[in-house]
């Protein structure tokens, strides 16, 4: 079992920049695929962004791609998004999950994930 923990949400305005942490607990992060989803207030959870197990290989919802980076470091536990760009519509909860099944490493489907975080809010404003 993993435990989530994510950090670094604020208030930005508009165009600029943000860096979400999520650490995880225990020796077998490397093994997880790592994701980060976002829920808006009355909206469904939507994905933004996955990564596999090495890092190698990352995938990016289209709303988000070439504004935000998602990585790893798998010596700290700890998976990142950098967001870059950032625009009001971006505003909203965002979530890191773990995928402990398999190898593919671009679930899009909350799902397909085993264990959440309690998110860290993300607010732009214009």
């Amino acid at each position: 079992q993993v435990q989530l923990v994510e950090s670094g949400g604020g208030l930005v305005q508009a165009g600029g920049s943000l860096r979400l942490s999520c650490a995880a607990s225990g020796r077998t992060f490397s093994t997880y695929v790592m994701g980060w989803f976002r829920q808006a207030p009355g909206k469904e959870r939507e994905f933004v962004a996955s990564i596999s197990r090495s890092g190698g290989n990352t995938y990016y919802a289209d709303s988000v791609k070439g504004r935000f980076t998602i990585s790893r470091d798998n010596a700290k536990n700890t998976v990142y998004l950098q967001m870059n760009s950032l625009k009001p519509e971006d505003t909203a909860v965002y979530y890191c999950a773990a995928r402990g099944r398999g190898t593919y490493y671009a679930p899009v489907s909350g799902k397909e994930y085993d264990y959440w975080g309690q998110g860290t809010q993300v607010t732009v404003s214009s």
